[in-house]
């Protein structure tokens, strides 16, 4: 585990702090020998004659400028792993480490992602406080969600350039992010609550963005869905969770301890990730690399494949693939935008969820506010359930198939999706009209773990589906995903009150506003259907797929 503490956000300045004495690379040892590619004599060997070859080519024909920049590049030695081995490749970590990372992304991911919703079972007593109606009350929800949708927008492209990477952006964000719950527990009127907590979202969406990316990159292709998978359930189960903690927190104090709670929570996730989060973005460890070889070999023309990506970019390039390319492919490319408008109801759904179960287990049912806190424990349980059901499907369909060298395309993520579509509006009408009184509660639980792990099976299907086909633009793709869903999704919290109220009937309060969301999930069950059809003519027609 040296090597966790060595690559992490404190090693990393400790080992500049103490020019390179403590934690230390093996390139700095006494006793290291320079890989002959990288020294000084044999490249000047390659040099003249790359430099008489080079000569020989002009003399006999006119060489573009364009020619000429490629004989320039040749002399340049990109620095890669020593050998497929390489103990330093984030690939090759033992089984242990692995699971040690993925478990701190996944610690990092919950104590993040939990504060959309934590605060919500203490609606009431701040629509008491501050004199305000609920639509006021709950714009700090709709504003944190938007937040973080919009954050993954600047955040995503910083953490891929090699000279940043992972860990530092996220130990600097969650270290604002753990600052400004002080200011929002403190706060003492909506505007300022609503303000902190959008700055909040923002902070916080690192982890939720590229999250995925980091498991992704210490797993090899054919296991990166199962990996993914048992790092999804944060994410999904991590908005449930908030509620069902925020309601202890809210019953025993007062709404501002769920921000005092975040800001314990998310202090102990910064003081463990600081220490031992290493970086896994291979660009970066190469990068880093790179500098260390040139310093010892004294050969400027050492470079990592992530300083040569650096060098060519402009700033026209960078405001086109940070900013622009998102939204054209969310707009232009007709899979990408059937599944933001997907993804993005599912997640609409679910946030209406912390609407709804106040309605049915409090209003109705006449459960204490922590008994409806454990409510939402079923959005956990459902997602778990899915897991269950996923991961060997998964194994079965794509990894053991790549394993054996077969060939494998996105579409064979799309049977599993149609199963998940079709449990989703089960699952909400299930809930919907058994909201009743005089029905027991087990019923609308069960709606809501039906629901839960359809959606959930709907998140990771159709992001495999979306990675797959776009790969080589695929952080535009997710960060257009990202703002996307988190937008719309933001919206939907501050009329569902309305939606279920004005629907509602003396027996059922919810049943027709579920009903509603149900026919919308019942018309997305074409969306993996149509895909199931046409997929491969849609990526074929595609100037972004990859495939």
């Amino acid at each position: 585990m040296y090597r966790f503490m060595r690559d992490s956000f404190f090693g990393n300045i400790v080992y500049h702090i103490s020019q390179h004495k403590y934690f230390s690379h093996k390139e700095e040892a006494a006793d290291y020998i320079v890989p002959e590619e990288y020294t000084n004599e044999l490249l000047q060997k390659d040099f003249q004659k790359e430099e008489m070859d080079a000569a020989s080519s002009i003399a006999s024909s006119n060489y573009s400028n364009g020619s000429e920049k490629t004989v320039a590049i040749q002399h340049q030695v990109i620095v890669h792993w020593d050998g497929d081995d390489d103990p330093e490749n984030p690939l090759n970590w033992p089984i242990y480490q692995k699971a040690f990372f993925i478990l701190e992304i996944v610690f990092l991911t919950v104590s993040v992602y939990m504060g959309s919703a934590m605060y919500t079972p203490g609606i009431p007593q701040i629509m008491e406080e501050f004199h305000i109606g609920q639509v006021a009350a709950t714009l700090p929800l709709s504003l944190f969600v938007i937040g973080y949708g919009l954050g993954p927008m600047v955040f995503s492209p910083m953490s891929e350039n090699a000279a940043v990477g992972r860990t530092s952006i996220y130990i600097v964000t969650l270290f604002i992010f753990f600052i400004l719950q002080i200011p929002t527990a403190l706060s003492k009127d909506i505007v300022s609550l609503s303000i902190l907590r959008f700055l909040g979202g923002i902070f916080a969406s690192p982890c939720l963005a590229t999250g995925g990316a980091s498991v992704s990159e210490i797993l090899s292709i054919p296991y990166g869905p199962v990996g993914l998978a048992s790092w999804a359930i944060a994410g999904f189960s991590g908005p449930s969770l908030g509620p069902f903690i925020g309601s202890i927190l809210v019953v025993k104090g007062d709404w501002r301890w769920t921000f005092w709670f975040q800001c314990i929570i998310t202090g102990s996730s910064l003081l463990v990730l600081t220490f031992w989060l290493p970086e896994s973005y291979g660009k970066t460890l190469l990068y880093r690399k790179a500098k260390r070889l040139r310093a010892i070999t004294g050969n400027s023309n050492i470079k990592s494949e992530g300083e040569i990506e650096n060098s060519k970019l402009t700033f026209t390039e960078l405001a086109v693939e940070t900013l622009w390319r998102p939204i054209e492919m969310s707009i232009l490319d007709p899979v990408v935008l059937l599944i933001h408008i997907y993804i993005s109801m599912v997640y609409s759904i679910n946030y209406l969820w912390f609407e709804a179960f106040p309605i049915v287990f409090l209003e109705t049912k006449n459960f204490t506010l922590i008994e409806m806190g454990t409510t939402y424990i079923a959005i956990v349980i459902g997602a778990i359930i899915a897991v269950v059901f996923y991961i060997p499907v998964v194994y079965r369909v794509f990894t053991r198939r790549l394993l054996n060298n077969e060939p494998v395309v996105p579409e064979v993520f799309i049977p599993i999706a149609i199963v998940g579509s079709i449990a989703m509006p089960v699952g909400v009408f299930i809930f919907g009209w058994t909201s009743a009184k005089d029905i027991h509660w087990i019923g609308p639980v069960i709606g809501a773990v039906l629901f839960a792990s359809g959606a959930f099976i709907i998140f990771q299907t159709l992001f495999n589906y979306l990675g797959m086909s776009f790969q080589k633009y695929l952080a535009s793709a997710f960060a257009g995903n990202d703002l996307f869903r988190s937008v719309i999704a933001g919206v939907f919290p501050l009329f569902g009150k309305s939606l279920f109220n004005n629907l509602k009937t003396d027996r059922f309060p919810v049943g027709w506003g579920s009903t509603v969301l149900g026919f919308i999930t019942v018309g997305m069950i074409g969306i993996p259907v149509f895909f199931y059809l046409n997929g491969p003519k849609l990526r074929a027609s595609s100037k972004y797929s990859s495939l």
